[in-house]
């Protein structure tokens, strides 16, 4: 019987999944789009933080991040929240692209890789 553990298990997608010790979260994007660059990062490492706490890890435990941008432009927004948010000491690698992301008004995408620290 395998051991993965999946949770907000949707139709098409599951917003995280975990095996051995290591977390999965899906993309993570704003829910009101309707924000910039700096707001909806915010959301989304809101998002990313619940997710993380929910299934026993925290952001210092970050493996690695994939971020997508509409806008590779707006980097310097996206990165002043990021440094805000980060763990000083446990800054975690970091890939950043521009891309096209699912509709016009989502301006970022996250996907993080964790470690967990509470292995039920």
């Amino acid at each position: 019987m395998s051991d993965i553990q999946r949770s907000h298990i949707g139709k098409r997608l599951s917003q995280a999944a975990s095996h051995q010790g290591v977390l999965y979260l899906a993309g993570q994007v704003a829910g009101d789009v309707t924000q910039d660059m700096a707001g909806q990062t915010r959301q989304v490492l809101a998002s990313v933080d619940a997710l993380l706490t929910e299934h026993g890890s925290d952001k210092a435990n970050i493996l690695f991040c994939q971020i997508y941008l509409s806008d590779i432009s707006q980097i310097a927004a996206m990165n002043e929240v990021w440094d805000a948010w980060v763990v000083p000491g446990h800054t975690p690698p970091r890939a950043t692209v521009g891309a096209p992301l699912a509709s016009a008004e989502k301006l970022i995408e996250v996907v993080v890789t964790a470690a967990r620290t509470n292995r039920d």
